[in-house]
């Protein structure tokens, strides 16, 4: 187990998953973020099913920044209730890894 992490984040356009993604690296509160382009989303909302075209964020952190990274996401986000699930890392390359520690503060 280390104590690193992955969290999921979606956007409604490639513009504001840049933003995003731009503001959580310059901020150092990510050492990466992958952008997947439209992938479709099934969902209740309101109680009605609904689908969407979205982006994919993929923040590649430590666990020691998740709340600020959460508070960038709601900060910047243009959804009422953005995404923002964190997953634990449990091994990877040694090398990537402390790479991410360097990137994170």
């Amino acid at each position: 187990m280390t104590d690193k992490r992955i969290i999921l984040t979606t956007t409604g356009s490639k513009e504001e998953a840049r933003k995003i993604a731009n503001a959580l690296v310059e901020r150092r509160l990510a050492a990466c973020v992958n952008i997947v382009p439209k992938v479709e989303s099934i969902y209740r909302w309101e109680g009605k099913i609904e689908t969407a075209e979205e982006w994919l964020l993929i923040i590649k952190t430590q666990s020691s920044a998740f709340g600020r990274v959460r508070d960038a996401i709601k900060e910047l986000h243009s959804y009422d209730l953005p995404e923002c699930v964190s997953i634990s890392i449990d091994e990877g390359s040694g090398e990537y890894l402390q790479w991410i520690a360097d990137q994170v503060q």
